[in-house]
């Protein structure tokens, strides 16, 4: 008998799931779009010593060298993956100043 609630046929090859992996789902592109968004090609270059940032940048040349070039497109997911945690330490830090909560303070007489 068949389980209804099994979508993919006999023998195919199930996606992983992958939900603690920042890495997963994302594109090369959309990665790069966001770092180059946030932080400009400059820093990019000055980051990651890559011509293609530094010379005449463009997504579409980045793309090309990254997805030919296994070494620099692993430091350009490092950095992504850098650039994450930085953004959740500073939406940390943002809502620890924020949400401070008042100090203890025991002003009973000891006795």
């Amino acid at each position: 008998m068949s389980d209804p609630t099994r979508t993919a046929a006999p023998g195919a090859a199930k996606p992983l799931e992958q939900p603690r992996n920042p890495l997963h789902g994302k594109t090369l592109e959309a990665i790069l779009n966001e770092l180059v968004q946030h932080h400009g090609w400059v820093a990019l270059a000055s980051m990651i010593r890559i011509n293609c940032f530094a010379s005449d940048p463009s997504v579409g040349s980045s793309l090309k060298f990254l997805r030919r070039t296994p070494w620099a497109r692993a430091k350009v997911e490092s950095l992504y993956l850098w650039h994450l945690r930085e953004l959740r330490r500073q939406a940390r830090r943002a809502e620890g100043i924020e949400s401070q909560p008042e100090p203890f303070v025991d002003d009973t007489e000891p006795g």
